[in-house]
């Protein structure tokens, strides 16, 4: 947060006033600056896309602030009245582009409950916020593959490029929030709306063992997983089919002992890759098996002829 002159600007009150139910004089409101988010990549290896912020400034209008992303009504603090994503002149961010923040004016009542509140905004102990806010797309910077559809890390670096997911296409921005500790280090950031999770993967959250709802949005990207891993399961089903064939196959020949019915519940048990080393020890024994001389070759050797019948009389 940005503390500045409490003076609202050249028609400020009029747009605060939009939001209220009487009319409020410029003595009966406080009003203050504050940096919502920006495009830098934060302490998740996540950053918002130019075009995400743009569009957040729209969606933020309006959004009420809260405490440590607690949605209840008694922890409602502030409102936004006004929100622009702004180029700062002469900033770039750690990868090299230009620096983009969101920045927003919020307003308050003055009231005697609150008077420790702007105190503590002014003195710079309340300073640190984040936001609340889903988005369409999570888009991998090192191959642009969306959704966690990759098998690039976040936090690694590949041929000395960061990994990490840019957000892109928000849809949604459900509070903005006064915290200890943000994930963006000039302002914070979460990526998803969950008490007490700041941002985890959709998989994690899906798998917690904890009661949750989903975003549509989030829902459209777990039903895409699930076809994506539906048609993956396919392959590898008929891939494992292929695999119990050839190894019937050669158990045939390097172990005609071992019964048919024996071999398919042993197959049964093993994944893909304890077949393919079953069948890579079955090709081996085969190819280093002693090769066995047909019988009739030995007893044509040991045979003696008498030629004298072919001898001219």
């Amino acid at each position: 947060m940005e503390n500045e002159n409490n003076n609202l600007k050249a028609g400020e009150l009029e747009l605060i006033n939009s939001y209220t139910r009487r009319t409020l004089k410029e003595d009966e409101v406080y009003a203050f600056s504050v940096v919502l988010c920006d495009n830098e990549t934060d302490r998740d290896f996540e950053r918002f896309s130019d075009s995400a912020l743009k569009k957040l400034e729209k969606l933020f209008v309006g959004v009420t602030g809260v405490l440590d992303h607690d949605p209840k009504s008694n922890n409602q603090t502030a409102r936004i009245f006004s929100c622009s994503a702004d180029k700062v002149s002469g900033k770039k961010t750690s990868d090299g582009r230009q620096y983009i923040r969101l920045s927003a004016r919020a307003y308050m009542p003055r009231t005697e409950s609150n008077k420790d509140f702007i105190m503590q905004l002014d003195s710079g102990i309340k300073k640190e916020v984040s936001v609340g806010c889903s988005v369409a797309k999570r888009i991998c910077s090192i191959c642009g593959c969306e959704n966690g559809l990759c098998e690039h890390i976040r936090g690694k670096s590949y041929n000395g490029e960061l990994c990490c997911k840019i957000l892109d296409e928000p849809t949604d921005a459900y509070e903005w929030s006064f915290v200890a500790v943000p994930a963006q280090k000039a302002a914070g950031v979460i990526k998803s709306y969950k008490k007490g999770e700041n941002g985890l993967d959709i998989e994690k959250r899906l798998f917690s063992g904890e009661a949750e709802s989903f975003t549509a949005d989030e829902m459209n990207i777990i039903a895409e997983k699930i076809r994506i891993l539906q048609e993956k399961a396919a392959d590898g089903e008929v891939y494992r089919r292929r695999l119990e064939a050839e190894i019937n196959k050669l158990a045939a020949f390097a172990l005609p002992q071992l019964k048919r019915d024996v071999l398919d519940f042993i197959t049964d048990k093993m994944n893909a890759v304890q077949l393919e080393n079953l069948k890579k020890a079955l090709s081996e024994g085969r190819e280093n098996s002693i090769p066995i001389k047909p019988q009739l070759a030995v007893a044509v050797k040991n045979i003696k002829t008498d030629n004298n019948a072919f001898k001219n009389i």
